[in-house]
């Protein structure tokens, strides 16, 4: 399949990322070497370039884009920099995360997005990125502290397992509030181990981080 066919689309895609005040032009760039359309079910190619959250399947969908972008631009992951992400999802953003950070350790409840994703990866021969089937609310311990945590699923509050694993000068997005909006805030440990946090991007919606320091199947009705 030759990965250039939607490149129009891409970047159309851009110039509305630009649009939504991302106006880095590395971070735009990685949205027209990696193709969305990859990461994706084919049966939602044809909307693989819209700037929207597109379902992935097993309840649950991939980003819009240009939240993504803006997440990048928060984090600022860099070249030595180790990554966590909690919710591998499709596996795009950890191929954009990939491009920037020195290594990525993405953690996915869902076994068969984590294989699929890891397909996708593999097809772009992306090799810094490691996975693991769990529950993402509690982290991955066996290569702490990281540099930067992203967290693609709303918590009613920070778990303290992520924070546990933050290193001084890390900085970590979340989504917090309720099941129906949140805001992405994002926490930063200071050189002294004193962390402090913000609003950084306002007025979201994601699916619910399940999980040991997240909801309760029992806390959204049972199910997912």
């Amino acid at each position: 399949m030759n990965e250039f066919r939607f490149s129009a689309q891409r970047r159309a895609l851009i110039e509305e990322i630009r649009s939504r005040g991302v106006t880095d032009l590395e971070l735009l760039r990685l949205f027209d070497l990696v193709p969305r359309h990859l990461f994706l079910p084919e049966g939602v190619w044809n909307r693989a370039y819209e700037d929207a959250p597109l379902p992935i399947g097993f309840g649950q969908t991939a980003s819009q884009p240009s939240l993504q972008a803006r997440s990048l631009q928060v984090l600022r992951p860099g070249s030595e920099d180790r990554v966590l992400e909690i919710g591998t999802g499709s596996g795009f953003f950890t191929a954009l995360l990939a491009r920037l950070a020195d290594r990525v350790y993405s953690v996915e409840r869902v076994r068969e997005l984590s294989l699929r994703a890891r397909k996708a990866l593999d097809g772009l021969e992306i090799r810094n990125v490691a996975m693991l089937v769990g529950d993402g609310s509690i982290g991955w311990r066996k290569f702490a502290p990281y540099d930067v945590i992203t967290v693609a699923a709303a918590s009613p509050s920070v778990p303290e397992a992520l924070l546990d694993q933050l290193a001084p000068g890390g900085r970590l997005l979340i989504p917090l509030g309720s099941r129906e909006a949140q805001d992405m805030i994002l926490v930063t440990r200071d050189a002294a181990g004193e962390l402090h946090e913000e609003v950084a991007i306002p007025d979201c919606t994601f699916v619910p981080l399940l999980g040991r320091y997240g909801w309760s199947d029992e806390a959204l009705g049972g199910g997912r």
